[in-house]
């Protein structure tokens, strides 16, 4: 008989996992798709760089546990600082040590993710003793060939990061970019959607890396890792002036994440996304007042809105009657953020003020 593909598991078979669940306790899951996004110049990859470095160590992170594993770190832009980096954490962390970490390796070599994976996976099975414990994507951007507004585009990438997890059970860390509206990774929300543990990072008012655990699937959030950027004199170049690069460090700071906005109901949440992707996907330049504003069209946040809206019923007719009447609802009640107004039958919406 043949052997079926799917497996039925009965429940008293249902067993947890005897090995540890997580690569940095609380913050990195042992296998899954991570996201850590943040502002241009925030520290999120040298965050991202220092915490791996300790998992190929096996180093306790911030007074946090940590599992040993082998890190293959794809290093896809500012690659020719990654040997000062390099070198910085050796001469702050690794002085008295063998100045080596054999558990981690880089590529600097440009991808297609979408189309390399399955090659990256044999480059890294023949090149690499064991599997990794990680891979590390950095960034989305120079790995991505297509849109990160459309959800094709994003479904077959978030497949092949699928691809390699699968290949090695390992953990993929993507680092990725923020868009026009700083409050959410860029491109399609199926990224947050698809992600086991996503990490924001950013810079506080004195400059220091802040990394806040925003959402997570098997693992509380919350957690917050503050750091600063420290400088490290590497020697001199052939000119004789001071080479130097960076190294986190922790930070003294007040770590409580911050407060979710008051009084936001989960319509208004959905509304606020949905806005943010209708406007990434088909958002226009208009003057309003002499000045160059983005805006949608209403229908198209409409149709994104919908398929955001979930009311648990079956009856899709009733399911798409009740978010049309939540949305114009809320259209009618807008954010003093949002803006309304008709221009040649078509009624278009843009935001002002602080996001």
């Amino acid at each position: 008989m043949e052997e079926p593909r799917f497996k039925l598991i009965s429940f008293d078979k249902i067993k947890r996992k005897q090995t540890a669940a997580y690569l940095i306790k609380g913050l990195i899951p042992r296998t899954g798709f991570v996201v850590i996004w943040g502002p241009p110049k925030c520290g999120k990859s040298f965050w991202t760089f220092d915490a791996v470095l300790h998992v190929a160590l096996g180093r306790e992170y911030r007074g946090r546990r940590v599992m040993v594993g082998k890190v293959v770190y794809l290093a896809l832009e500012g690659q020719d600082g990654f040997g000062d980096r390099a070198d910085a954490f050796r001469l702050r962390h690794l002085e008295d040590g063998p100045g080596n970490v054999p558990g981690f390796f880089l590529i600097k070599e440009r991808t297609d993710l979408v189309r390399d994976h399955v090659e990256l996976i044999r480059c890294i099975r023949s090149q690499c003793d064991g599997a990794p414990s990680a891979v590390v994507i950095d960034t989305m951007n120079r790995s991505l060939v297509g849109s990160e507004s459309k959800d094709e585009d994003m479904a077959a990438y978030i497949k092949a990061a699928d691809a390699i997890r699968e290949a090695f059970d390992c953990a993929v860390i993507v680092i990725h970019h923020c868009g026009r509206d700083e409050t959410r990774p860029r491109g399609h929300t199926s990224l947050t959607g698809a992600a086991d543990v996503q990490i924001s990072v950013k810079r506080d008012r004195d400059g220091n890396v802040i990394a806040e655990v925003e959402y997570a699937k098997d693992m509380p959030e919350g957690a917050v890792i503050a750091s600063r950027l420290e400088l490290v004199e590497l020697g001199l170049d052939q000119d004789g002036d001071p080479l130097t690069s960076c190294v986190l460090v922790p930070a003294e700071v007040d770590q409580k994440p911050a407060a979710k906005k008051a009084g936001e109901t989960k319509v208004i949440r959905i509304f606020r996304d949905a806005f943010t992707e209708a406007l990434d996907s088909h958002g226009e330049t208009i003057q309003v007042r002499g000045d160059q504003v983005r805006a949608v069209d209403t229908q198209h946040l409409r149709e994104e809105f919908g398929r955001r809206y979930a009311t648990g019923e079956i009856d899709q007719k009733k399911c798409t009657a009740t978010a049309n009447k939540a949305f114009r609802r809320t259209l009618n009640n807008l954010p003093s953020q949002f803006v309304t107004e008709v221009r040649d039958d078509r009624e278009l919406i843009w935001r002002v003020g602080p996001r």
